[in-house]
């Protein structure tokens, strides 16, 4: 099924990438730059110079998905992430173009 959502853990390549890199290449860029496992199940998130295109790879059962968007008009722009983490509001604000100027959230219970 092609599908993400606010259930999968998103990290933000820190750099920017060539687009001209597919599965493998992407997969080399993951172990090498952010030190994780590609196959893990976490979606990766990569951006080129430009910012005007981006591709998400995300590991599902079976094999890996790439998600790709280029911009006609406009560039993404990256949120302040720590430990290159994207929550998923964080990824759905980027590819919509919505940047949050101010934002203010208030606590609320957590049961860890």
């Amino acid at each position: 099924m092609f599908a993400l959502g606010s259930s999968h853990r998103f990290y933000l390549y820190d750099g920017f990438c060539d687009m001209r890199k597919s599965f493998d290449g992407l997969c080399g860029l993951i172990g090498s730059g952010m030190q994780r496992q590609s196959t893990g199940g976490e979606v990766f998130v990569f951006l080129n110079r430009s910012r005007t295109h981006m591709k998400l790879l995300h590991w599902e059962k079976g094999g890996f998905v790439l998600y790709y968007k280029r911009l006609e008009s406009g560039t993404f722009m990256p949120p302040n992430v720590k430990n290159g983490e994207l929550s998923w509001s964080d990824l759905v604000l980027m590819v919509e173009g919505i940047q949050v100027v101010k934002s203010i959230q208030k606590r609320r219970f957590f049961l860890p």
